[in-house]
């Protein structure tokens, strides 16, 4: 059975460099949006129309990341999911096409995830820039894991 793995953390938490392995270890088929964005709209969309090219870009991926699990190839969804709404959805989604949900919950220091991010802002090939007052903005928007939602922790280590 294929298995959508449903990566779950803030901004600099260490997502996607986990989704790059779990791609790897999975022979699956990787979904970073903020990659897509990046390419489709730029690296920093304004913030008037930033909400509306997240969900064109999702909208674009669903069709496709659903195709593989029927076919019965894995996918990593890197996509942060900070909604229950979202998660809920994608497990739905999941066992619709024949796979089953794998959520694993990203974790890192939030000074560590601060750095992180301003260092990947500064690298020449990166995804979407993200302001220091934008990741202050979007701490308050995650909506943390519920005591029935079953995932795995990772506490990942990076240099």
């Amino acid at each position: 059975m294929a298995t959508a793995h449903l990566l779950f953390g803030f901004l600099g938490s260490g997502k996607t460099t986990l989704a790059r392995e779990l791609e790897q270890r999975h022979s699956a088929v990787r979904f970073t949006p903020d990659e897509w964005m990046a390419r489709l709209f730029g690296e920093d969309p304004p913030a008037e129309i930033f909400q509306e090219k997240v969900a064109a870009t999702l909208a674009l991926l669903e069709p496709v990341w659903t195709r593989c699990l029927f076919l019965g190839v894995d996918v990593v969804l890197d996509y942060g999911f900070w909604a229950r709404s979202e998660r809920d959805h994608a497990r739905s989604l999941a066992q619709a096409h024949g796979g089953r949900a794998l959520l694993y919950n990203v974790e890192c220091p939030i000074d560590e995830a601060r750095r992180r991010v301003a260092t990947r802002n500064r690298e020449e090939t990166r995804s979407l820039y993200i302001a220091p007052e934008t990741f202050n903005l979007l701490m308050c928007r995650m909506e943390p894991l519920q005591a029935d939602e079953t995932f795995l922790r990772i506490q990942h280590k990076f240099q």
